[in-house]
């Protein structure tokens, strides 16, 4: 029988509020294993993203949309004060597990973690005077937003909250995929992703949802090969779907220095590499740096 409704996440996944996309557990545990070693993973922009930190000045981080904790972590190594906020309790407990774990270390004691929902932001976190030297939002995380009432108003929200949390002078760190090239293609730019480095990925099959012939809603549906747990067992496949608003490179540069009322210096790295519109190469992920100049 073929499903009549074209269902925007995993069965099971509550639907109100902020949609979290991994409240039946399983799409959290598969998300682990699907970003493969966490290491491997942050090398890709890790010696980046602490030189901007430092460059800056930035001691306390608040990481906006922390998942599992794997940047928070690398960050808490690094001696960096990190706060961590994700709308998702599923994906905290991963982060949770982590600060319990390593208690013993400074850092990871003083290590705050919260769920907060990008919408009511400032209710749902206190703001350290000022707000944070950085804020980063890294992973394509932002795209889990939907636009609920079709205007992009949740968006313009979410990131007015998310920029009232940077100090006058602090950075915010904001990412999403080429959603442009998804959009002309219908498939993910060639070459690596920067993000995800698991093998046991079989297949991501790729929807896109049109509302009024534009583009409304990115759907990928994820297969992935997950290990036995037990000695002489086989392999499972495991499928689970996530959702993301198709944020094209011009519009959403347009939301981000709105969020700060034009008072932000900007600028746009692909792949967390020097990136020229019409460049031979395409990017998987645009990077946005923001400044606060006010």
């Amino acid at each position: 029988m073929v499903d009549s409704v074209y269902r925007t996440r995993s069965l099971g996944v509550a639907a109100e509020g902020l949609p979290d996309q991994y409240a039946d557990g399983q799409a959290a545990r598969v998300w682990q294993l699907y970003i493969g070693d966490t290491r491997s993973r942050t090398a890709e922009y890790r010696s980046w993203l602490l030189a901007l930190l430092r460059q800056h000045r930035c001691r306390s981080v608040l990481d906006v949309a922390c998942g599992t904790g794997v940047d928070s972590i690398m960050l808490l190594e690094e001696g960096f004060q990190v706060t961590s906020v994700d709308a998702s309790d599923k994906m905290l407990k991963y982060a949770l597990k982590e600060r319990w774990e390593r208690r013993k270390e400074e850092p990871f004691d003083r290590w705050v973690i919260e769920e907060a929902n990008w919408l009511t932001l400032e209710k749902d976190l206190e703001k350290p005077g000022d707000g944070f030297d950085a804020v980063i939002c890294l992973g394509n995380s932002f795209a889990h937003l939907p636009d609920f009432k079709g205007d992009q108003s949740d968006h313009k929200l979410a990131l007015r909250n998310i920029a009232s949390m940077v100090r006058p002078g602090g950075v915010l760190v904001i990412d999403h995929r080429n959603y442009d090239h998804i959009l002309a293609t219908g498939c993910a730019p060639p070459g690596k992703n920067i993000y995800y480095k698991s093998d046991l990925t079989k297949d991501i099959t790729t929807s896109v949802l049109l509302v009024n012939n534009k583009a409304h809603m990115v759907t990928l549906d994820y297969t992935v090969q997950v290990p036995p747990t037990e000695v002489g067992a086989s392999p499972e496949l495991s499928k689970f779907r996530l959702s993301y608003y198709p944020h094209r490179l011009e519009a959403f540069t347009a939301l981000l220095k709105g969020a700060f009322q034009g008072k932000c210096q900007h600028s746009v790295l692909g792949d967390f590499q020097p990136y020229t519109p019409g460049q031979a190469h395409v990017p998987c992920y645009f990077i946005h740096v923001a400044k606060k100049t006010a």
